[in-house]
């Protein structure tokens, strides 16, 4: 029988050093200017370090990657494996962007080690993904889709895997990406440690956690699904075709020069974009439809100001680190509670305080009542000046909920047919050890699998965000 066994919080030590932490990494830490662990990496780390199977669960940035990324730096470099290069350690994800990043935390962090990592997602050509795998890697961070395009094209060979993370853990434990799981699962060795990593835990998600991890510990330093002290949160009532004008005085009057925005939907997205750009303020849209490039391109200007407003899916409502964001906008609230704890996430990280706005119409007032269930909190409602509802308070705070078909539900997958792969493009590339078939019902080369699967679902200095 597998059971968990709560991690004590007494136990939290206040320095990296005192974690048992390698110079390298301390020094690699230091390098960041972080001194102090934050309560989540106080805990994990000497878990992990235990070679125990964890299932962590924490408020967006609070430091989740760096609790696993440091201590799996350091059971690599005190446990060297000896011959060729192989992979080691499998760190899947949802989205192109939260995989860019945690690759990037494992190069910072392991500046002053030997490991070598790499990235495998869509939306970008796999031939420079096979160029670094055959030059040999410690470290993988993918996503689903395009892992098992190549292993489906034998070009990744999963079976000497000591080490499996799972970030974000309750969307990849979702139904949308359960059978990919399930797959990529199938060609790992069974002795391996597991590594589960979230900021929200649901009972249906927990249980199907308990299927994959053997005699874990449990990490939780936040209340379930909670959100970050640092957030405030504010919910204007507005009537559904005054948002937009709504949301540009808002920007306009209050000066917000950083300005993230989550539709539900793609197409939503670029229509907002673009009449934000007529309304004189700079904007982009990022979704699962747009080329890797175009995300990549959006998101750096974003970061660098170029861009006061990025308009979002909750593509980006998974591990984006924005330092200092000051700003999170629900344009249109998710249909799906646990999405709107990670979309205001986005603020409110590294010690610096955020606010978070909810424009919300009479037709999300039943998603409104679901929010606050899940967090346990009733969000603060201001009806801003000259933008009066057409409803009354009452009636919004009574509106029936939305059909069952709308709420709490997700897209389903697009189930592809099964193409083979293309001639002379499987064993010369390294076939799996276990001579298993590699990857089910997928293209090789179809580069925006993964987009389609993450677009519209719900889908003391401390270190901290994605770092």
């Amino acid at each position: 029988m597998r059971c968990r066994r709560p991690y004590q919080e007494s136990s939290i030590t206040t320095s990296f050093e005192s974690l048992g932490l390698r110079a390298e990494l301390v020094r690699a830490v230091a390098d960041q200017g972080y001194t102090q662990p934050t309560p989540v990496q106080a805990q994990a780390i000497p878990v992990i370090l235990q070679r125990r199977d964890i299932l962590a669960g924490a408020q967006t940035g609070t430091g989740k990657t760096a609790g696993f990324v440091l201590p799996l730096l350091q059971l690599l470099t005190e446990h060297p494996a000896g011959g060729q290069r192989r992979i080691r350690v499998l760190i899947l994800t949802p989205t192109r962007e939260l995989a860019a990043q945690i690759e990037e935390s494992v190069r910072t962090y392991g500046a002053h080690l030997k490991q070598r990592s790499a990235t495998v997602f869509g939306g970008v050509s796999m031939n420079n993904q096979i160029r670094a795998l055959r030059d040999g890697v410690d470290i993988l961070v993918a996503t689903p889709g395009r892992l098992l395009d190549h292993l489906q094209q034998r070009t990744v060979n999963l079976s000497q895997i000591e080490f499996l993370v799972l970030d974000e853990a309750d969307r990849m434990l979702d139904m949308g990406f359960i059978r990919d799981i399930r797959k990529i699962l199938a060609m790992l060795p069974e002795k391996r440690q597991n590594l589960f990593f979230s900021a929200t835990f649901s009972t249906e998600i927990r249980g199907l956690a308990d299927s994959f991890l053997h005699n874990p510990v449990e990490v939780a330093v936040a209340r379930s699904n909670a959100t970050a002290e640092l957030i405030s949160q504010l919910v204007h009532p507005v009537d559904k075709d005054s948002k937009r004008a709504l949301l540009t005085k808002l920007i306009a009057d209050g000066d917000w020069r950083q300005v993230l925005v989550f539709t539900r939907t793609k197409h939503g997205a670029n229509r907002l974009a673009e009449q934000l750009d007529k309304d004189g303020i700079t904007a982009d849209a990022i979704h699962g439809n747009k080329s890797q490039n175009a995300r990549t391109r959006a998101l750096a200007d974003f970061k660098a100001g170029k861009l006061r407003v990025l308009v979002a899916t909750d593509i980006a409502a998974r591990g984006l680190d924005i330092e200092q964001l000051p700003h999170v906008v629900n344009y249109e609230l998710p249909n799906v509670p646990e999405d709107y704890v990670h979309r205001i996430g986005r603020t409110g990280r590294a010690g610096t305080p955020g606010q978070a706005v909810s424009l919300v119409s009479i037709d999300e007032a039943a998603f409104l009542r679901d929010i606050e269930r899940l967090m346990k909190i009733k969000v603060e409602r201001v009806v801003f000046p000259g933008f009066e509802p057409s409803f009354t308070m009452a009636k919004f705070e009574t509106a029936p909920p939305a059909p069952v078909q709308q709420r709490q539900q997700r897209p389903q997958q697009q189930r592809r047919s099964p193409r083979p792969a293309a001639a002379g493009n499987g064993a010369s590339r390294g076939a799996p050890a276990n001579g298993r078939p590699s990857g089910g019902n997928r293209g090789s080369q179809n580069g925006s699998r993964d987009a389609n699967r993450s677009g519209n679902r719900r889908p003391g200095a401390a270190l901290n965000g994605n770092r």
